[in-house]
């Protein structure tokens, strides 16, 4: 066995040290963190990207009517390809307006056989059905 005396500069140093690999994790947490941020960045702009291209609904023209009347909805994205459905919703039901007429930013449509009361306005979007914070009043 041999010694080594504290003035050479290896002095204490086993001669398999060198082999083995800092495991500190502030050194691993720090290469990994790239990868991380990457795709917290792709999943934050993809998310962007789909929100930017999903029906939105910004009002309703009458915001008060009687049963048959005509109602238009507007919004961006609400043509044929992205929106379905419009519905009347309350706290409980879903009812199911007639589609008019139908574009990007309008879609025009007639009150449902519904009681009198506040509703939401809702658009079904593939098999959602998205409840929006626009009202509409049936007299």
């Amino acid at each position: 066995m041999a010694t080594r005396s504290a003035g050479v500069p290896e002095f204490g140093k086993n001669s398999f040290s060198s082999s083995i690999k800092n495991t500190d994790n502030t050194g691993r947490n720090g290469n990994l963190r790239g990868p991380w941020v990457l795709l917290a960045a792709v999943v934050l702009f993809a998310s962007l990207a789909v929100a930017q291209n999903a029906p939105q609904v910004t009002g309703v023209d009458p915001a008060s009517g009687k049963v048959n009347d005509t109602v238009t909805v507007s919004g961006n994205n609400l043509g044929k390809d992205s929106v379905s459905s419009v519905y009347l919703s309350d706290d409980k039901n879903d009812y199911k307006t007639t589609i008019v007429d139908q574009s990007d930013d309008k879609i025009t449509v007639k009150v449902p056989q519904v009681k009198a009361g506040d509703y939401n306005v809702s658009i079904q979007v593939g098999n959602n059905l998205f409840i929006k914070p626009v009202k509409f009043k049936v007299e």
